[in-house]
């Protein structure tokens, strides 16, 4: 029987931080561009997912493009449901870590205790092709939660960001080339090809303009520009792969024969490489996060307080994106009026979305103007209880900074 899964060949590792890369940005994109919100934008992948994992679990045998579509699909997936633990439900991320964590350890357990056998060289049955797309789905979510918990930690920019997982990928592949066990080097690569893909794709599509002063600078493409490029390189991957075939594993002897085992000395050796590799990287983490944190500058924050004409703040922001928050804002407004709690905080939940997927556009084109919105508009959540820890306030002080909000915006 033919294997499902490609021949793990550099071109294999190439093609999937590819696909994390335009999964991340991608989504970013549609959440931005659509202003669908982030639930919705979640459930709109997972519905695709489904279709797409569908005909994937049909194939008799490996086919590169539907494949790595499914890729695609569920790096898009695993990433959005970590971040509505973060962003919708305020979970702090070294909880959906620690979840996530435990997750993938009962996927393995389960997975290894029916199958006997954790290779993706031999997922030849739905079964193991079934635990094998769900420990994809859990290791993207958890490489989205460690990853954004790096940078929580550390403050590190999209383009310093990058250098972690790089290195530790570097790393287990020289402790999988000195003997560590193929299996177990596979998944923990495979966990962070997802921060290292999407640390690209911020680096990428984030502004020129510095955050803080030292910090590298991303290269301002933008979530779209980012996308097009990488779906680009994506689909001339998948048809070079589709022509060569070069990627396609005849694992019938494998399904047949005992496995080969590797030298255990070598196993055990790279297994402590692998812990001093975990220690030495959180004794990193710990003294990056002891260090001063080059957050929100004073400066910065200050211009938040500066008192803006109406219409000021957003005069330099796009018509029509300006357009799409005042509509939010009046429907919640108009609900709030009318007594409607649950439209009311449905629509200031969704402006809260859409300001956050315009951050990466507007806020390179006026900082001062874009902090003054913020500003207002993180006075606005609080009275409905959004990102923050109080309760809902009265109807009346939601329309008092609801009023505020669209004063402001002109």
């Amino acid at each position: 029987m033919l294997n499902k899964v490609p021949e793990v060949t550099v071109w294999f590792w190439v093609i999937k931080v590819l696909c994390t890369t335009v999964g991340e940005s991608f989504a970013d994109w549609i959440n931005m561009k659509l202003g669908v919100g982030l639930v919705n934008t979640a459930w709109i992948f997972t519905a695709v997912f489904v279709v797409v994992l569908a005909v994937q679990l049909r194939l008799k045998r490996y086919v590169p493009f539907p494949y790595w579509l499914t890729v695609v699909v569920v790096s898009v997936t695993g990433t959005l449901y970590t971040d509505i633990l973060t962003d919708q439900l305020n979970v702090p991320l070294w909880i959906s870590s620690a979840v996530f964590s435990v997750l993938l350890a009962v996927v393995f357990g389960v997975w290894w205790l029916r199958e006997r056998t954790l290779s993706i060289h031999s997922v030849t049955t739905l079964p193991r092709e079934s635990f094998y797309w769900l420990a994809v789905l859990v290791t993207f979510a958890l490489g989205t939660a460690t990853g954004d918990w790096t940078l929580e930690l550390t403050g590190w920019s999209p383009g310093v960001s990058v250098l972690l997982p790089l290195g530790l990928i570097a790393a287990i592949t020289l402790l999988w080339r000195f003997g560590a066990n193929p299996v177990l080097s596979f998944w923990l690569a495979y966990i962070l090809t997802r921060p290292l893909g999407a640390n690209i794709g911020d680096w990428l599509a984030s502004p020129k303009v510095a955050e803080n002063p030292g910090d590298p600078t991303g290269l301002a493409l933008g979530t779209f520009t980012t996308s097009l490029i990488f779906l680009g390189l994506i689909l001339a991957t998948v048809v070079y792969l589709t022509v060569t075939r070069s990627d396609v594993t005849e694992t019938h002897e494998a399904a047949h024969t005992a496995p080969t085992t590797g030298d255990p000395r070598k196993e055990r050796l790279a297994l402590a490489g692998f812990g001093l590799l975990a220690v030495a990287t959180a004794g990193l983490l710990v003294w990056a996060h002891s260090q001063p944190h080059v957050g929100p500058a004073p400066e910065e924050d200050n211009t938040s307080a500066v008192q803006l004409a109406p219409g000021q703040a957003v005069k330099k922001f796009p018509p029509a994106k300006v357009a799409a928050l005042k509509t939010l804002a009046s429907t919640s407004l108009k609900d709030a009026r009318s007594g409607n709690e649950t439209g009311a905080h449905t629509a200031a939940q969704k402006l809260r979305d859409l300001w956050d997927a315009d951050q990466a556009s507007l806020q390179p084109l006026d900082r001062t103007g874009w902090n003054s919105i913020d500003a207002q508009m993180d006075k606005m959540l609080k009275t409905f209880g959004i990102d923050h820890s109080n309760p809902p306030m009265s109807p009346a002080q939601q329309e008092k900074e609801l009023n505020a909000l669209l004063t402001d915006m002109g």
